[in-house]
């Protein structure tokens, strides 16, 4: 399987900055389909960020998040070439990953 999360993770003047897109479709539940039809809801509920395995960010998410989201963080303590991990589970409990080193 391909992974779904995009990571980026730079080290500037000892702030590691990572940069992420997640491929998801991120529906409400409110839109219908053109049958008239609405579509279930299936949003991203849960984002896990792991620095060396040990968690630096932890976010709680909605229906109100966009498809195809973006997210963007900083933390101090990152090393060249150290492991960043991005998680994520959506309310189908479909789970997606994906993984980089800080350059």
């Amino acid at each position: 399987m391909a992974k779904s999360v995009r990571i980026r993770a730079k080290l500037k003047k000892g702030v590691t900055v990572v940069k992420a897109l997640i491929r998801h479709p991120m529906e409400t539940g409110q839109r219908k389909d053109k049958k008239g039809k609405k579509i279930p809801a299936h949003f991203i509920q849960e984002v896990i960020c792991k620095h060396n395995g040990n968690v630096v960010l932890t976010c709680l998410w909605g229906a109100a998040v966009s498809a195809n989201p973006y997210i963007s963080f900083k933390f101090k303590g990152g090393k060249k070439k150290d492991s960043i991990e991005i998680s994520w589970v959506d309310n189908k409990g479909k789970k997606g990953d994906g993984d980089t080193r800080i350059k």
